[in-house]
């Protein structure tokens, strides 16, 4: 039987989703500067050089999809990766975009 979009097993349906939100560079970049460790947005804003407004609607998309996590001390909040297997996924995807590039040549 052909799958259709009605009709996909829900574990294809989310990792469409984790495709989506990984294809933001910035969501992309977030999550290789979290790594396994905490850090506030502010940390992450600055690291990286990105305005928080745009760091802040990041983190929300990856906290919708379910890839990273939070906890609220005091007035601020540190965010982790839920799952570390998600840095196997970052890893696969730039040991593949090397090789494709690789390829072209």
């Amino acid at each position: 039987m052909p799958l259709s979009k009605q009709k996909m097993p829900e574990t294809m349906y989310r990792a469409s989703r984790y495709c989506r939100v990984l294809g933001n560079p910035t969501a992309y970049l977030i999550l290789r500067y979290l790594g396994d460790t905490r850090r506030t947005p502010g940390e992450i804003s600055q690291e990286l050089c990105i305005g928080m407004t745009t760091i802040s609607a990041t983190l929300r998309h990856l906290r919708q999809v379910n890839l990273v996590r939070y906890e609220t001390r005091g007035n601020s909040r540190d965010y982790w990766i839920k799952d570390t297997a998600v840095i196997g996924l970052l890893d696969a995807a730039e040991l593949l975009a090397n090789k494709m590039r690789q390829k072209v040549s």
